[in-house]
């Protein structure tokens, strides 16, 4: 995978050592930081009511405080499923890129990462083993274009990112709700205090592999990697609107209630409030030229 050198600023090298210090600093053993209990109170809501999928629109109040609980267990159980595929997926990439030419600079980061991700992974199956006994299965959005090197380099990170972004919208939310049982909390407490770094690294590095890409291809590649980004965004929300879910929620049928709420605009405004961070990064870097995306 040949491709150019970075251009490595000094806020980058900055970023870079801030981040892995903060990292080691931060360490803990998830193996020993978690005391799982044996079960998790069904009569109490597993989710943020305001992030479960029917929020925002008549079928909320139409499905009952009982179904409501149910879906938040099965919504959460499907988030940190999500999870788990994500992390896979990116770890995947990031392992195929460490200590390869055109990322000398960020390898040193990129070990904290793997082992702070891999940990991650682990913490969501656990939970996800534990009180659904079962991890949702997941399919991954697919390129539709051989990418030039440059181009699929960012494009790997720029869908890591968002894919963090998006998540950490959700973490941050159940980590402050006092209505959750503390094993949830902690789980998104902690799963936020690493995305944080995260997050923080994959703009910088977004931003240098954009400038990378913009020199070696012209306006007509760049507009199908933008076309493909902001698809690769609609997939990612619209994967937590899962037929699955519904059905071990017991909603009779899971497909008319997806398909209902995929249709309903009223959560079109609230799909934005969770990406509304990763959307403003891309335009004001320029990946992204407008807001529009494709429709459903």
């Amino acid at each position: 995978m040949p491709t150019a050198a970075l251009p490595i600023t000094d806020r980058f090298q900055e970023v870079l050592d801030r981040l892995s210090t903060k990292s080691i600093e931060d360490y803990y053993n998830p193996y020993q930081e978690f005391v799982w209990p044996g079960r998790l109170d069904e009569n109490r809501m597993w989710m943020s009511p305001e992030l479960l999928t029917p929020y925002g629109t008549p079928l909320f109040d139409e499905l009952g405080e009982e179904t409501l609980r149910r879906l938040s267990k099965w919504e959460s159980i499907n988030f940190y499923s999500l999870n788990v595929h994500g992390i896979r997926e990116l770890l995947i990439e990031v392992v195929h890129r460490i200590h390869m030419p055109g990322f000398e600079v960020p390898s040193d980061f990129f070990h904290h990462f793997i082992g702070e991700e891999n940990e991650h992974m682990w913490f969501f199956a656990e939970f996800c083993r534990r009180y659904g006994n079962k991890i949702y299965p997941s399919t991954a959005m697919r390129a539709d274009s051989d990418w030039e090197p440059e181009v699929e380099n960012f494009l790997v990170f720029a869908r890591i990112l968002f894919f963090e972004e998006l998540v950490d919208h959700y973490n941050t939310r159940m980590a402050q709700d006092e209505t959750l049982c503390d094993t949830i909390r902690q789980v998104n407490r902690i799963h936020h205090q690493d995305e944080s770094r995260h997050i923080a690294f994959g703009r910088e590095l977004v931003s240098l592999l954009y400038t990378r890409m913009r020199e070696t291809v012209g306006p007509e590649r760049l507009a199908e990697v933008e076309a493909y980004l902001k698809r690769y965004v609609v997939f990612s929300v619209n994967s937590l609107y899962n037929p699955h879910v519904y059905r071990d929620a017991g909603i009779p049928d899971p497909l008319a209630l997806r398909n209902a709420l995929l249709g309903d605009e009223r959560r079109r405004e609230i799909e934005r409030r969770s990406i509304r961070k990763p959307l403003a990064f891309f335009l004001k870097t320029g990946i992204f030229g407008d807001d529009v995306l494709p429709a459903v």
